[in-house]
């Protein structure tokens, strides 16, 4: 028998080349294709529902998303959706409503809730950490749609406006937190060069749940990485060490969240963070302030208010406190400038806000930040404002 007929009599295919199935063979038409494929798409997107079973949440009164976990906006929609049928007030912004030097029970609306005693209304802290203006915005278009119809408190800090760096209008590219959320086409931004694969992967995120529980997964169990990656980490030692080798990634999966530390080395009153800025209070800074005009972070907030408005959101501005006390006293007067033009715009929308007083220079940690008793003051005055009473007490939307 020659070689040509050992492969004729060993290949199983039809006169023109095609196959010949074999006993064994399973072929699927194109329509059975179309079946699996609509089969295993739904599968993939009901698991981050399932998963909320296997992973609980019950956040206590004053839980906010924790540091390390900053970027979990699945987490975050999850904190929103778990709060949702106690009809809270929704204190919405950056690090300082979250709390940049104190613990959770001492923030803003950690004293709001200390105050409110009998009345029938509870605060929820929905703020992250290291959020802007232009994250901002990407959190709530994307992950806040349940907030729709809910009482919002809405910070608004005019520290982004001190520079074109903050303003992230410098044209120099930046390292900058949330770069996910912030406008990935549209509006440009100079200081972000992130690439065109960049760009696609976070537009396509933001509108599959599935991709955010996935990022969800990385970060709370897999150290911010992919399995992938975190099996092959090292521990950051010299020589270097792989404790992940030899373990499969689900090995970790535990279903419990990932939550502060009960005895946080940065934040709280025995934190060496948690100090006044300036022991004598006299300051000299001079901010480079960007014009309110041509400030990409201030066109992001009116955006935000506008799509609440466009929500149906209880709508309350709350501007500051900023520590002037750092300024020197030319610097201090472009500040006030900046303020009172945000005012007219809030006036002219019909959008009520309040500007607290600007505390002791002791009660603050930086330029923004409060320390522990800076936030009880500010409850205790926002408590006592009759703007806040009346907006406090109208007919819930």
């Amino acid at each position: 028998m020659t070689s040509a007929d050992i492969h004729r009599n060993s290949s199983h295919s039809r006169p023109g080349g095609a196959a010949t199935p074999r006993p064994h063979d399973f072929w699927l038409t194109s329509r059975q294709w179309f079946m699996v494929a609509t089969l295993m798409l739904v599968m993939l997107s009901s698991l981050p529902s399932v998963w909320k079973a296997i992973e609980p949440l019950d956040p206590e009164m004053d839980y906010r998303v924790p540091y390390a976990t900053s970027q979990d906006y699945w987490l975050f929609q999850r904190h929103l959706e778990t709060s949702l049928p106690e009809r809270p007030v929704f204190f919405v912004g950056d690090s300082v409503v979250w709390g940049e030097y104190v613990t959770a029970d001492s923030t803003w609306t950690a004293f709001l809730n200390q105050r409110r005693q009998e009345e029938d209304q509870s605060f929820v802290n929905l703020a992250l950490n290291g959020l802007y203006p232009l994250a901002l915005e990407g959190l709530v278009t994307h992950y806040a749609g349940p907030l729709e119809q809910s009482r919002v408190m809405l910070h608004f800090n005019l520290l982004w406006m001190s520079s074109p760096q903050a303003d992230l209008s410098e044209p120099k590219q930046q390292v900058f937190n949330h770069p996910t959320l912030v406008p990935q086409w549209w509006p440009g931004i100079p200081s972000y060069h992130a690439s065109f694969e960049m760009r696609l992967s976070s537009s396509i995120g933001h509108h599959w749940p599935w991709l955010a529980w996935v990022r969800h997964l990385n970060i709370q169990y897999w150290d911010q990485k992919d399995p992938y990656a975190w099996t092959l980490a090292d521990d950051g030692q010299y020589p270097p060490s792989y404790p992940h080798t030899y373990h499969f990634p689900w090995e970790v999966v535990d279903g419990k969240l990932q939550e502060a530390p009960e005895a946080d080395p940065d934040r709280g009153m025995q934190s060496s963070r948690h100090k006044a800025w300036s022991l004598d209070g006299k300051g000299t800074q001079r901010y480079p302030w960007v014009d309110l005009n041509q400030s990409l972070q201030w066109q992001a907030f009116q955006r935000l208010c506008r799509l609440m408005k466009a929500r149906k959101n209880d709508l309350l501005v709350i501007i500051g406190p900023f520590n002037k006390h750092l300024l020197a006293p030319e610097n201090r007067e472009s500040l006030e400038q900046l303020e009172r033009l945000a005012c007219d715009w809030f006036e002219s929308e019909g959008i009520p806000f309040h500007a607290p007083p600007t505390l002791e220079s002791r009660l603050y940690g930086d330029a923004s930040h409060p320390l522990t008793e800076g936030y009880a003051l500010l409850a205790d005055h926002l408590w006592e404002t009759p703007l806040f009473k009346t907006w406090l007490k109208s007919p819930k939307p």
